[in-house]
């Protein structure tokens, strides 16, 4: 399996699954996509022009991570990788196929839905599976008890994934990403709301990385002008004040450095509950991010804290693990 392509379906974290019925309509679904904050698609061959609207929006939009869903067959494959698929994910897993698309280097996610498939695909060589589907064949739970006994095999959940549901399977260390419909309905795809998708898609991301606001940090000249103000604070807001070896805090919101800190003027802190998502969100929309400033988890070694390369009115701004 392609270490790298499960990097990629992770850091997007959410893979809209998209059913066309006009190859004209892939471009603009794909741009209202991108605008939304997820330039993934998986484009199902449940329709004739699959294939075509997979290759309309490779050419449009080369950087988008585009796969096929639904391929049952070696000729769908071959179309599939043919139209430029960077994946391909399949309702079931068929050895045959599977395998035929294993031969060709790319990555193959089959859906499994029991512990019979899994091992079916061990025996093939994956590592990341799809789990489909999702919600009919028992949810988070069936996930959890099926995915214990298989070590490091990874999945997908795709069916019935919505923005009620998609944070709770995120959050399970098993998951790579999910699939999911909610934010490319048919009915939005056949009226071309274009607007209304890219609308639903950026409140999915935003479910999925759960960005809040944390704590101000205020740079102040020594111990006693923080204290000053943290008391001020207390004395105008009602919160308590609490001193650490650093700084004051005034409530958990307001934090007053003893000396500068990171910042010309101090520092804003943002929880996230994927601080790597958060980086790939961040870094797609053009904002820098300081890498020597991440640090990482010891249990999950993945990144847990970063700075913005860039201050912000006089901030330097963090992105912290919730």
């Amino acid at each position: 399996m392609n270490n790298d392509m499960m990097k990629q379906l992770h850091l997007i974290g959410l893979i809209p699954v998209i059913k066309i019925e006009n190859a004209d309509d892939a471009v603009p679904l794909a741009k209202a996509l991108i605008d939304g904050g997820l330039p993934a698609a998986e484009i199902t061959f449940r329709t004739k022009c699959a294939a075509e609207a997979i290759k309309n929006i490779t050419e449009a939009f080369p950087e988008m991570l585009v796969g096929a869903g639904t391929v049952l067959t070696t000729e769908q494959v071959d179309a599939a990788i043919a139209a430029g698929s960077k994946f391909l994910v399949s309702p079931g897993l068929n050895p045959k196929v599977t395998g035929y698309c294993l031969s060709k280097g790319v990555p193959m996610l089959p859906g499994c839905s029991n512990p019979s498939d899994v091992e079916a695909a061990l025996e093939l060589g994956l590592s990341t599976v799809k789990f489909f589907p999702a919600e009919a064949a028992g949810g988070l739970k069936m996930l959890k008890a099926m995915a214990a006994p298989y070590g490091q095999l990874t999945f997908m959940p795709t069916g019935g994934i919505n923005e009620n549901n998609l944070l709770d399977y995120l959050k399970f260390n098993k998951i790579v990403a999910c699939g999911g419909s909610f934010m490319v309905r048919d009915d939005l795809i056949r009226d071309k709301k274009w607007d209304e998708i890219t609308a639903l898609t950026r409140n999915a991301v935003k479910v999925m990385l759960g960005l809040e606001f944390v704590h101000m940090g205020i740079n102040n000249e020594n111990i006693e002008e923080a204290q000053k103000g943290a008391k001020l604070f207390e004395l105008m807001f009602g919160l308590p004040t609490r001193v650490t070896s650093k700084s004051t805090f005034a409530g958990e919101e307001f934090e007053f450095m003893h000396q500068k800190g990171p910042g010309k003027c101090g520092h804003i802190g943002i929880k996230t509950h994927f601080v790597d998502r958060a980086i790939a969100y961040f870094e797609r929309q053009g904002i820098a991010i300081d890498h020597d400033s991440i640090t990482f988890d010891d249990k999950t070694g993945k990144p847990k804290f970063c700075y913005f390369k860039d201050e912000i009115c006089g901030f330097a701004v963090h992105l912290v693990q919730k």
